[in-house]
């Protein structure tokens, strides 16, 4: 089988799923993850809302118990719950199939294997895995659990609002969608809804928040209805874009700017990671805030790395990815962040 080795990227898997990132190239990819890490025995799968993901999640799932690994399907859910339930089912393993904020015909898939989210030569290694020859086999399981109640009680439990707030979400038809209002509704909060709906033809407008014509709906919204904020998601939900009540943009080295004030607190003397992107201004709030500034290169997976090897309790990069290790799990959570 000729496999296209651009797929396999920096961070991620990632491909049209027509040309590229076929369902026999996932069933390899995961034989190959159960090949090279045995000692993650278990793996939980998850997948966003787009057309392809069911079938690659399902050849994912094949590839891994023909590796040996048994396979915790969770079903359709946002990027963040996956890696909450690798630390809630205690299995340091899981692969999300998402093309996250890319044109539908893409797909891809973001990896946690051994406790370390993959990334360049690691994910290299697979590609060398799949062509060489060197795939074993075993048989492994696989069993469903539903854990999005327990993630959204989780957060509810950890935040409370000082007051009740009208909020603006529009998650541009992606997979964050349903949990988002669920949540925010639990919250307390007065919820007006853009392209909730979970479509994975992405028929609105791009789930990518970093762009801002994709936040021009979103604002209009908060203006009329003279709303707190506006929230808006990425496709799988890790990313978030934040709008003021003035219906400005609060980027988020400027969400940074908040969240560490208020990390520090907590935390005096913490260390703080932010990507080479953001504002030079962020490090001098960090600091002044009595936190220490650490600058790092963008990319999660190098973020999410940097946070464990420094024992940072906080992180964030320009594109919206911001991880709180303070009261969370270190991974970037759009929905815990909001």
């Amino acid at each position: 089988m000729n496999i296209d080795p651009h797929i396999f990227r920096a961070y991620d898997i990632r491909g049209v799923v027509e040309t590229a990132l076929k369902p026999e190239v996932v069933t390899l990819v995961g034989q190959a993850l159960g090949s090279l890490y045995p000692n993650s025995k278990t793996v939980v799968v998850g997948r966003d809302g787009r057309n392809s993901s069911k079938q690659l999640a399902d050849s994912l799932s094949q590839g891994l118990r023909t590796s040996g690994r048994e396979v915790i399907g969770i079903g359709e859910v946002p990027t963040p719950v996956l890696y909450y339930a690798t630390h809630k089912l205690n299995t340091g393993a899981g692969v999300m199939v998402t093309g996250s904020h890319n044109p539908p015909e893409y797909n891809g898939l973001k990896m946690v294997m051994d406790g370390k989210t993959l990334h360049g030569d690691d994910i290299q290694a697979i590609y060398l895995c799949i062509i060489n020859n060197e795939l074993k086999t075993g048989a492994g399981n696989v069993r469903q659990e539903d854990l999005l109640d327990t993630y959204i009680s989780r957060i509810y439990d950890d935040v409370k609002l000082s007051r009740s707030l009208r909020i603006a979400i529009d998650c541009g038809n992606g997979v964050a969608g349903p949990v988002a209002l669920t949540l925010f509704k639990q919250l307390g909060c007065e919820t007006f809804d853009l392209y909730c709906n979970v479509d994975g033809n992405f028929p609105n407008h791009h789930p990518n928040p970093s762009d801002p014509k994709n936040l021009e709906d979103l604002i209009t919204c908060v203006h009329k209805n003279k709303l707190d904020l506006g929230l808006a998601f990425d496709g799988d939900g890790d990313r978030v874009g934040v709008i003021d009540d003035k219906g400005e943009v609060l980027w988020a080295d400027r969400q940074m700017m908040l969240y560490a004030r208020d990390v520090l607190s907590r935390k005096p003397g913490a260390k703080i990671i932010f990507d080479v992107k953001s504002s030079r201004n962020l490090a001098t709030v960090i600091e002044e805030a009595g936190g220490e500034a650490i600058m790092w290169k963008t990319g999660h997976s190098f973020i999410k790395n940097k946070m464990a090897e420094t024992g940072a309790e906080l992180a964030g990069e320009m594109s919206g990815h911001i991880f709180f290790k303070e009261r969370w799990y270190g991974f970037d959570d759009a929905l815990y962040s909001a």
